[in-house]
């Protein structure tokens, strides 16, 4: 007897009954694709009240998480003064205060306009720096050109001179060559670059002291490390421009450039599918490119606004702009790092953090999943630390220690980023089937049907997210296997022949309960 004569026996006598109304044996419970725990909301409290306040104004208005201004905040904070801050921890452990952060949103969060609030401050004082500079830029060009006309007359005198006096009229257009040739110009400041190379960033860095910043409301960046214009990835650059390790760069036809102590900070609002493809840059997880970045992933409020929100307050934004202001333009001009130390209350606060770290990076830790990234998830508390601490003392906080009130909150911030970021790295390791199981499983839950065909279910899918209907496959397996659908024997062929009838599936009760 063959397979098809045994499903005809068994579908003898129901063939007036409707498909629907066919069901197997009990359902177990449905083991869960991507049990996402809920992720802690952004910790405004940990800032100081000047900067809670702006915060929450830019959130209120924007109707965004405070997650992304706050994460924003920390940002413009660190380009401020990265590069020429240092938290003194312990014994030679020194951290700089730049830092990398990267929030998810989807489209129509209103991303530009929680940046502009936010960066709009920090542009001014960029403004305002390159007036400063401008008479001290005239003079070095002014300077520079005479040295050069100089050099250049002693040059030509030297080459006519009388052969007794070649050699000391030579050795006189040396010297002024060399001297015009270590004159140097000062760049016009900069704080903020936007869609820049690697090249550039390193071009920028030798420029602008060893500091840059890269703030955006797009992913572009993530696309340029990737190789968008060179076909292969680039994070060297970025790489030392985090931890601070020396950069030269040697180039055909050019000077070298070499900073000693790079300070690149970056801050970024991208689309989830942004966040979740970076593990596809080969060399980015490897080289510890992603352990780099505090990642954030709030729910989105589109659908939730308020359509009349509060506005912004105007003393708030005043007195965002004064203290953010007022902290760029005081160590602007610092060439050496200044130290920050902290108390033995805040050491001891430290301390303790590094501990719970330690205790779970183990094998069988709640940090093994992500055990590159919590790596340095101590160091990036004394480096929001640092942060927090200049925030509390925008006037002079360089000259202050670190107290244990500011250690505590951003051991706050740090287990907030933890939380995040382990939720990031779970999608990031999740397999195309796993993401397209997920896909399915929305679109069953969206329409509920207690059966569906695959081609039911094609139709009803994005054509981007699914080509060909063969490409459901995986994503059916997965669910089939989780407990969320099961398939369905196929009715006996008729003996007319034709094609077969798409297969059948019969959906999970949470599912047919729109659960």
């Amino acid at each position: 007897m063959t397979t098809n004569d045994v499903r005809a026996d068994l579908w003898e006598g129901f063939e007036d009954i409707e498909p629907e109304q066919i069901t197997g044996p009990a359902w177990d419970e449905p083991v869960p694709l991507r049990a996402r725990p809920p992720l802690p909301d952004f910790p405004v409290d940990a800032f100081p009240a000047w900067l809670g306040s702006m915060v929450r104004g830019v959130a209120e208005e924007t109707q965004t998480p405070a997650d992304l201004a706050g994460c924003l905040a920390l940002a413009v904070l660190a380009t401020a003064a990265g590069g020429r801050v240092k938290v003194c921890v312990r014994g030679h452990w020194r951290e700089p205060v730049n830092i990398y952060t990267a929030i998810a949103l989807p489209p129509g969060n209103r991303k530009s306009a929680v940046f502009d609030l936010m960066v709009k401050p920090l542009l001014d004082a960029e403004k305002a720096l390159i007036d400063l500079s401008g008479p001290v830029r005239a003079e070095a060009e002014t300077l520079a050109k005479l040295a050069k006309a100089a050099a250049e007359k002693a040059a030509a005198k030297a080459a006519n001179a009388e052969p007794e006096h070649r050699d000391t009229q030579t050795a006189e257009a040396v010297q002024l060559a060399q001297k015009a040739d270590k004159m140097r110009i000062p760049a016009e400041p900069q704080l903020v670059a936007d869609d820049v190379t690697p090249e550039n960033v390193g071009t920028l860095l030798d420029e602008q002291g060893g500091r840059i910043s890269c703030l955006s409301a797009e992913g572009e960046l993530f696309d340029i490390i990737a190789g968008r214009y060179t076909g292969k990835p680039n994070m060297g650059m970025f790489l030392k421009g985090h931890a601070g390790d020396m950069l030269r760069v040697n180039r055909q036809g050019r000077s070298a450039q070499h900073v000693d102590s790079p300070a690149v900070t970056i801050g970024l609002a991208v689309q989830p599918e942004v966040l979740d493809a970076l593990s596809r840059i080969d060399g980015a997880d490897g080289r510890g490119l992603l352990a780099r970045f505090l990642y954030s992933k709030p729910l989105s409020l589109v659908g939730f606004r308020s359509l009349t929100p509060a506005l912004l307050d105007e003393q708030v934004a005043a007195t965002y702009s004064k203290h953010l202001a007022g902290m760029t333009l005081a160590l602007a001009d610092w060439t050496d790092p200044a130290l920050i130390q902290l108390t033995p209350d805040a050491d001891a606060v430290l301390l303790a953090f590094q501990k719970v770290t330690e205790s779970r990076l183990g094998p069988d830790g709640s940090f093994a999943p992500i055990v590159k990234w919590a790596s340095k998830r101590d160091g990036a508390v004394a480096r929001i630390a640092g942060l927090l601490h200049l925030a509390a003392h925008p006037e002079d906080g360089w000259h202050k220690p670190i107290e244990a009130s500011t250690m505590a909150a951003a051991t706050e911030l740090g287990d907030y980023f933890t939380a995040h970021a382990l939720d990031v790295f779970t999608v990031m390791s999740a397999g195309p089937a796993h993401k397209s199981a997920v896909t399915v499983l929305a679109q069953l839950v969206s329409s509920n049907p207690a059966q569906f065909t695959k081609r039911e279910l094609y139709r009803s899918l994005r054509p981007a997210d699914f080509p060909e209907i063969g490409d459901l496959d995986p994503a059916l397996a997965l669910l089939e296997e989780h407990g969320w659908i099961r398939q369905l024997p196929p009715p006996p062929r008729s003996s007319k022949g034709g094609r077969p009838p798409s297969p059948r599936y019969e959906t999970h009760p949470r599912i047919a309960r729109g659960a």
